[in-house]
């Protein structure tokens, strides 16, 4: 029998010498901005300079894919991160914007191979989008950034295991 060891790509949340872009939607601002503190403070916090992180500001939410894409292709960023809140109205419109953001996103990702961190609050109410830009059920902002930074060390390890980019969690 052969090698029985198994390869693994453990989870690197050193953003150390990566760029990243922030694609914020400017509606609902007062839950955009809280999650953008904790993303921002996130990447700096786990080794990105100040410099290497761009934010780019949008109309809403349903802009967002076309400004991350814009932004991907630049071939600048390690990862973009998207953020922003939708929250649920009387109307179907809620649906079709969670839907159009959602999928526009996951196109981004699928076309670019930059990976796109989703960070975009679907709520009922504008409470439980507070309670997670900050508030009681933490920030959102703040796992988001995480996860770029996972990715954006993860995907290299995984194409071109010789020019990983660092380590250390």
């Amino acid at each position: 029998m052969g090698d029985s060891r198994v390869r693994s790509f453990p989870a690197n949340r050193n953003a150390e010498g990566l760029r990243f872009a922030i694609v914020v939607a400017r509606f609902n601002h007062p839950i955009s901005v809280r999650l953008l503190r904790g993303a921002n403070e996130t990447l700096v916090g786990r080794g990105a300079a100040p410099d290497d992180i761009e934010v780019a500001w949008v109309p809403g939410a349903f802009e967002i894919p076309q400004a991350a894409r814009a932004l991907a292709n630049t071939e600048r960023y390690h990862a973009i991160l998207t953020l922003g809140s939708v929250i649920r109205g009387g109307t179907p419109h809620f649906d079709y914007v969670c839907d159009g953001v959602t999928d526009g996103v996951r196109e981004v990702m699928r076309d670019t191979g930059i990976p796109v961190a989703f960070g975009v609050l679907t709520t009922d109410d504008v409470d439980q989008a507070l309670d997670r830009a900050g508030g009681a059920h933490g920030n959102k902002g703040v796992d988001i950034a995480l996860a770029a930074i996972e990715m954006a060390r993860l995907l290299p390890a995984i194409t071109s295991p010789e020019k990983t980019l660092g380590a250390d969690g």
